[in-house]
């Protein structure tokens, strides 16, 4: 539902209570300017100049996620993240820390234990740890204090917005809806966003809501598509590609250079000087290249089975599909990333 969405929460606190684990504080001099405004806050006046070793504070960036629907008083989960230079924040209190959604508004206050979840020790130089310990999770650790508006009691509409772009779904999706719930009630807009007109009563919205989210929708097959990424070598197809009849030669070009000094040294006794040099050997190896004969296929397994018939790398499917795309023979999108 458009509008109905979570938002992003973060905001700057300070942890304490740490085993001397926090930051230190001479790399990290914003966190003693946050120590010092805090105690400035609570009445306690620092002297200027003081030089503050504090190594039992670090300085975290926290955040959350407001649901959708969320009001004050009810509890979220928070994140906490070190900023400094802390070795670990295990053990570690997070003071009340104000948390500011994307319109600079306070919308949830956290504060709590932390919960690390890893181990650490150091002496004499050697130093052993299990999984992260500059962050950490609070469980039920703000408070919402205030609410984001929603647009599902706004308006005569609500706008249903598909994950993918796909006109067969947004038509079926539209006439699901029409077919159940009442004739003109959905309209297929474009490719993702499908319209459904709303009563007037807040609880007959919520019920039509309900009901809409409980339909079987009998999907179309998705277009066919062979996703390719360019930097590990992978490639995924779904079950729509097909191949139409084609030959393809694969064969691979290898060359080898190698490379072995010789010292070159001079006669006893002459005024020569000894010289290193490299004598190189290069030779290129082809392997011969089959020409196979592949059938057209139309499932997945009969396009696998033709791909891995050619012996090829996952490296090497990538220059085959896109000649097999390029001359028509794959009948799908190519999708490099």
């Amino acid at each position: 539902m458009q509008g109905v969405r979570s938002n992003a929460l973060s905001g700057y606190g300070l942890v304490v209570g740490l085993d001397g684990t926090g930051d230190q504080t001479t790399s990290a001099p914003f966190t003693t300017q946050s120590i010092i405004a805090l105690l400035q806050q609570m009445g306690v006046t620092v002297p200027t100049g003081t030089s503050m070793q504090i190594k039992n504070v670090a300085a975290v960036m926290v955040t959350a996620q407001l649901p959708a629907f969320a009001q004050p008083g009810q509890v979220i989960d928070v994140e906490v993240s070190s900023l400094g230079n802390a070795k670990s924040l295990r053990g570690g209190m997070l003071i009340s820390t104000p948390l500011k959604g994307a319109d600079a508004q306070i919308y949830a206050m956290a504060q709590g234990s932390l919960m690390v979840g890893g181990a650490g020790a150091a002496a004499g130089g050697s130093k052993v740890q299990i999984n992260h310990l500059s962050a950490g999770r609070i469980p039920d650790g703000a408070t919402v204090e205030r609410s984001v508006p929603t647009p599902l009691h706004q308006g005569e509409f609500m706008q249903l917005d598909l994950n993918s772009n796909d006109f067969n779904t947004a038509r079926e999706v539209a006439r699901v809806i029409n077919k159940t719930l009442g004739d003109g009630l959905a309209q297929a807009v474009d490719g993702r966003v499908v319209r459904v007109r709303m009563p007037l009563a807040p609880d007959a919205r919520v019920a039509l809501m309900a009901d809409i989210e409980n339909l079987d929708i009998e999907r179309a097959a998705p277009a066919a598509r062979v996703v390719v990424n360019a930097r590990t070598g992978s490639v995924v197809m779904n079950g729509s590609v097909t191949l139409s009849a084609c030959a393809v030669a694969h064969g691979s070009l290898s060359v080898t250079i190698n490379s072995t000094p010789v010292v070159s040294q001079p006669y006893p006794q002459s005024i020569g000087q000894t010289v290193v040099r490299e004598k190189t050997d290069i030779s290129i190896t082809q392997a011969p290249g089959t020409l196979m004969q592949i059938p057209a296929g139309t499932k997945l397994a009969e396009v696998v089975k033709a791909l891995n018939s050619l012996g090829a790398t996952p490296q090497d499917l990538l220059a085959i599909l896109q000649a097999m795309k390029s001359a028509g023979a794959l009948n799908a999108e190519l999708e490099v990333i």
